[in-house]
């Protein structure tokens, strides 16, 4: 009987241990949810919407759904000031719309686990950049495994193989340019979010975003806005921009509201392993044994620099919010 009660009392959990653990359920189920973004976007190909389209189909759904959450927590802030309004609408939506674009066009061309790779080249972007704009000290640490993350970048990238899978020069570059992307957009994210927290900057951006890349449909000689014309197709859409636009960041955010933000990062770092396995199972698009390694090798570099990162230079952690992915 004592055992029993021993065992009982040793499993049971304080208020602050369960909502610990709730916060790393949200921010692993963020990080699934963004994996999904692939496979949707092929699916969407697939029903003849080309990868601009999808990429206005996805920002624009998204933020009706991030206006609701506005609402909901982040009410005041659905005007802002002049001098604000140009940072997060204009420029914010820039560097999303741009992203988008990028992303979709990698996807097309390389494949899903090739695209994911190529975006995490964000943190090493991050890392070059941040002492100049933020200040931050590179440390020999972060340094490393930075360069291990960017070779396990490539690694994942040349054993990509399968059905939509070609390893172009321009499919390539389009990847780096993702990467390239979500890295500004995570200096641009930690210079604006303050106490607004991270919310209100994702809307606005994303609001910029979409009208930024309907701007870019409506004067290209390329590229064309095409809609869904089915009821499959639109809930597609919607379904797209809910799970990965929407709800993948509030999970995310509700997370670091417990967790240090590197902490919350490296959970992130799921992403890539379940993007390649769910395109391995849907898309049969898969990669070759030194293309896993190179993943696993990318995996450890990421969460490790992000580990790193989670200290500042005086000791304190970091509280800055990560961006969303994908």
């Amino acid at each position: 009987m004592r055992e029993m009660d021993s065992l009982a009392l040793a499993t049971m959990q304080t208020p602050d241990e369960r909502r610990t653990r709730r916060a790393y359920l949200q921010v692993l189920l963020a990080g699934v949810l963004w994996a999904t973004a692939g496979p949707f976007s092929v699916t969407l190909y697939g029903m003849g919407i080309p990868a601009p389209s999808v990429a206005f189909l996805r920002v624009s759904t998204g933020t009706l759904f991030l206006f609701v959450f506005m609402l909901r927590w982040a009410r005041p802030y659905l005007w802002l000031p002049g001098r604000d309004l140009w940072t997060l609408f204009v420029l914010g939506g820039l560097m999303v719309a741009f992203f988008q674009l990028a992303y979709q066009r990698s996807t097309e061309a390389v494949g899903v686990p090739a695209t994911v790779a190529l975006l995490y080249l964000a943190p090493a972007w991050v890392v070059l950049l941040s002492p100049r704009l933020l200040g931050e000290r590179l440390t020999p640490v972060r340094g490393v495994l930075t360069l291990v993350a960017v070779t396990g970048v490539w690694m994942t990238v040349f054993g990509a193989r399968g059905e939509g899978v070609t390893l172009s020069l321009t499919g390539i570059l389009w990847g780096c340019a993702t990467g390239a992307a979500y890295g500004s957009y995570t200096l641009f994210a930690r210079r604006t979010a303050g106490p607004r927290g991270a919310l209100v900057p994702l809307f606005w951006s994303t609001l910029g975003g979409g009208l930024g890349l309907l701007i870019y449909l409506a004067i290209s000689s390329q590229d064309t806005l095409v809609l869904p014309q089915t009821i499959p197709g639109w809930g597609m859409g919607i379904l797209f921009g809910l799970v990965t636009m929407a709800v993948a960041p509030l999970l995310l955010f509700s997370g670091i509201r417990v967790l240090e933000a590197g902490r919350a990062s490296i959970v992130t770092t799921i992403e890539p392993l379940m993007a390649a396995l769910l395109s391995w199972w849907l898309l049969n698009q898969t990669l070759t044994l030194s293309g896993w390694l190179g993943l696993g090798i990318l995996t450890t570099g990421v969460a490790g620099a992000y580990w790193a990162d989670g200290t500042t230079p005086s000791g304190k952690k970091s509280e800055t919010s990560p961006p969303p992915l994908g």
